[in-house]
Parts: C-alpha cells; structure tokens; sequence
C-alpha cells in the first residue's frame, strides 16, 4: 500500500531587515516599501507603517520619512493571496546609443510601448529588467509614445534619476524630433505657441486637443505648449522637419503638427487616415508613424558634462526620405 505524500509545507513569511543602498537613497519609506513589496496593494503597506510594524534603525518611521545610504529597514512579513500567474516577459536588450554607471540610452524602435498598462503587458524597461537580471535599479526617465522611435533615457541610480527628471521638468534638456508631414511646410512659420488639453474620449481613449480662444469653457484647463519647426527636407508633397519641444506635452508634435494642417505621415490618431493607408499599400509599404527622436541633450547628472546624443533615422524611414526626394 502506497503511502500518499505529506503535502508542502509553505514556507511562513519572515521579517527582512534591508540595508538602503545608494540606489534608494533619498526614497520615501512608503515608495521604498511598494517596491521591496511588490504585488501588496498600497492600503497594506501603509497599514503596516502606521501600526508601526515597519523600523528604520529600529524606530518607528513615517510614510513619508526619506531614507539615508546605510539605514535599515525592517520589512515585516507579508502573506500574499495565491494569483494567476501574470504574461511571461521576454527578456530584451535594445540598441544602446549611450551607457555608463548612471544611465542607459536606447534607440527605441517604433511600436514597442516603453512600459506595460492601458492594455500592453509589458514594454521597454520591463523587458530590459528580464535582461539585466543583477541591475539593482532601472527606471525610465521620460516617456515616448508607442508609435514613436528613437532616444529613451533610462536612469541605473536614483540619483540620476531625480536629477534628470528634474531637467526634464525645468525644461532645461534639448529635443528635437525628425517629423515627415503631409505637404510643404511654410518656411515663415517657426513657432508653434498654442496651449493643448488632455481628455478621455467615447472610446475610452486619451486624446489632446487645441484650446485658442479663452472662450473656450476648458480655456483654465488647458496648458501652454510650444514647439520649433525647421524645415530640414523638401521632398515631392511631403516636408521632413526638425520639432524642438519647449514643453513636453501628451502628444504635443503630434497635435501641433496636424493643427497647423500638416498631419504626420501615418500617425493613426491625428493623421490623415486615406494618406495612411495609400503609404501602407504603396511600394515601400510605410506602415507606422513617422515621428523619431532623433537628438537629446542635458546635463550628466554625476559629471556635469553636457551630452547631446544623436539617433540616426531608422532604415525604413530612411528608405521613404529617399524614394521622396526630388
């Protein structure tokens, strides 16, 4: 007679005492917490600091306490409910323009969302997490529209992090975008100063729209936005342009651009969608959205030094600027 196996006894969940690296030095204790606790909904995490179940040098500590190079954190022990294992992630590295002990710059390729949620399941720096599995500290900087290729800046420390971002924030970093619009471009027509506003649309959608008159009953609402247009190529019913973005708004080259009646070529949400699709089932078959960021500058958030770092167009636009040449 078969004796039938003990079951498997699950392992309790243990204190963990966490000394605080360089990576999350400055953290609030309650983000620091969300990370090394991943997957316990937020209200737990603050149930847990306020009963004082969470210590910080063995004293009790606040959600919002900043933490120091050397703390140690108590992290108490959590159960979490058994759930559905989630989408497996590829791991993935992308074409690297920059890298050093601070940070990582990629050329992003059209259609790869740079992080998952709104219906994506993962993107960019999830992947690039799967394939630097020993990298204690990825995050991204800033954001680029899925349809959008070009330079993505993603910080190794935290320190590079809120230096950089705060760059971004104070509008103290160059971008330029390479755009190929519908038609020719006038070549007086410099400036783009027209405030833009985000919404949800019907379709559960985000959307952005121009607001120019203060009549307007969303007027308040609505945020500066400017944008500077080089034309860098006249090609045969096409304009290909340098947009340098003052103001990093949702969307904003992509708005500004159609606004002023000059869509980008195959932008499938402010586009001129019979255009689109005659460039889709042309010879070169272009089906994607001709936005690229092409160029990036700031300051080295450790050495000071100013860095412009460049991304050549990807082949397949390339390809088009060429078979539109005159």
């Amino acid at each position: 007679m078969l004796t039938p196996a003990p079951a498997p006894v699950q392992e309790r969940p243990q204190v963990r005492r966490v000394t605080v690296d360089e990576g999350s030095a400055g953290q609030r204790l309650d983000n620091f917490l969300l990370r090394e606790l991943k997957g316990v909904p937020k209200t737990h995490v603050y149930r847990v600091i306020r009963a004082g179940e969470v210590r910080v040098n063995k004293g009790r500590a606040h959600a919002d306490t900043r933490l120091e190079i050397g703390d140690e954190v108590r992290v108490p022990p959590v159960r979490l409910p058994e759930k559905a294992a989630g989408p497996v992630v590829p791991a993935k590295e992308f074409p690297v323009v920059f890298e050093d002990d601070h940070l990582i710059a990629v050329n992003k390729p059209a259609g790869v969302a740079v992080h998952g949620g709104s219906g994506v399941s993962f993107g960019v720096i999830e992947q690039l997490r799967q394939a630097r599995p020993t990298a204690k500290f990825l995050e991204l900087v800033h954001r680029l529209d899925k349809e959008t290729s070009g330079l993505l800046l993603i910080a190794k420390k935290r320190s590079a992090l809120t230096a950089l971002q705060d760059q971004f924030r104070e509008r103290e970093t160059g971008k330029t975008y390479a755009a190929l619009v519908i038609g020719d471009w006038a070549e007086n027509k410099k400036v783009i100063d027209v405030a833009l506003l985000k919404f949800t649309g019907s379709d559960g959608e985000r959307w952005v729209r121009v607001v120019e008159n203060s009549h307007d009953p969303q007027a308040d609402q609505a945020k500066r936005s400017i944008s500077l247009v080089r034309v860098a190529q006249r090609l045969k019913g096409f304009s290909l342009l340098d947009v340098t973005i003052k103001t990093g708004r949702t969307h904003q080259i992509r708005v500004h651009l159609a606004h002023a009646g000059h869509p980008i070529v195959g932008d499938p949400k402010y586009g001129d969608f019979e255009a689109n699709r005659a460039m889709a089932r042309g010879a070169l078959k272009f089906d994607r959205m001709f936005l690229h960021a092409k160029r990036l500058q700031f300051t080295h958030p450790a050495s000071g030094e100013t860095l412009e770092l460049l991304a050549e167009l990807p082949q397949d636009c390339a390809d088009l600027v060429k078979a539109l040449r005159p």
